[in-house]
């Protein structure tokens, strides 16, 4: 299997399928590349599709010194770009993935030829400034949770990304149930480090410097990126459209794959028109 040495010393495993504009999709907090399966399947008849596990996360190895913040995390998806001498990518982030993916562009512009943010914000907690993040006593809340018992603090994130009736239907209840499962948790050291990072980062000016067509796509009921926080990025970022996806929550990639799915592609084709 591949793996990139982490520029902080771990290992970094990515997986790479069909053939194509490049597709990279970078998840989010306490996730893996394997939450992606439902895109990664379908996508790689049309695209070349690569998913990554962030350092600490799935199969990827943590560094000794720590998850390295915002930096570091978006620096191993940089090399990560480089190794592959991926060129006009598109690149799909969802929620902590987005907010790498803002990093990366700062860094890297000329590479990418799109973004998807999925779930996004420049900013996890509320701030002043930005009123549309979640209160710091809820992040805190969420960080006393970990260092109690990991495996139930996941249990109830799980459980948050969903909103009544999202999963009723039983074959997307099995299907969702089926990819979280298939998502190997990181350490608690992972995670702390992890909701850490969110809780520092503020990618407000990052957002107003993409110039790339961006496309976000945002559940109506998210409780963990609020959906007015993906409304400041419509506003911020000039070349940008929203999607809202009635009666979902944090994760409609994994809820409404086939109607995610149509949306990617719509979005992909209409780069390709713009050439």
């Amino acid at each position: 299997m591949p793996f990139l040495q982490s520029r902080a010393g771990g290992d970094i495993w990515y997986l790479e399928e069909g053939a194509g504009r490049p597709l990279l999709f970078v998840h989010g907090w306490c996730m893996s590349g394997a939450v992606w399966q439902l895109q990664q399947r379908p996508l790689a008849d049309r695209y070349r599709v690569i998913t990554v596990d962030l350092r600490g996360h799935g199969r990827s190895s943590a560094p000794q010194e720590g998850m390295g913040g915002i930096d570091g995390l978006a620096g191993d998806l940089l090399d990560l770009v480089q190794l592959l001498d991926l060129r006009d990518l598109v690149a799909v982030g969802w929620s902590l993935g987005a907010q790498l993916l803002l990093t990366a562009y700062t860094r890297a512009a000329r590479r990418f030829a799109g973004m998807v943010l999925v779930g996004a914000t420049p900013r996890f907690t509320a701030a002043p400034d930005f009123p549309y993040g979640l209160p710091v006593i809820e992040a805190q809340g969420m960080r006393l949770k970990i260092r109690r018992n990991l495996a139930r603090a996941l249990d109830g994130f799980h459980q948050r990304l969903f909103v009544a009736g999202e999963l009723d239907e039983a074959t997307v209840g099995c299907q969702v149930a089926a990819v979280l499962a298939d998502v190997v948790p990181p350490t608690a050291a992972a995670a702390l480090d992890g909701l850490e990072a969110l809780m520092g980062a503020e990618m407000l000016q990052e957002a107003t410097r993409v110039q790339c067509p961006t496309l976000l796509i945002h559940g109506e009921q998210d409780r963990i990126c609020l959906p007015d926080a993906s409304l400041w990025l419509a506003r911020a970022v000039p070349d940008s459209r929203r999607i809202v996806y009635p009666g979902c929550g944090h994760a409609p990639f994994l809820s409404r794959p086939e109607r995610f799915n149509r949306d990617l592609i719509e979005f992909m084709e209409g780069l390709r028109d713009r050439q």
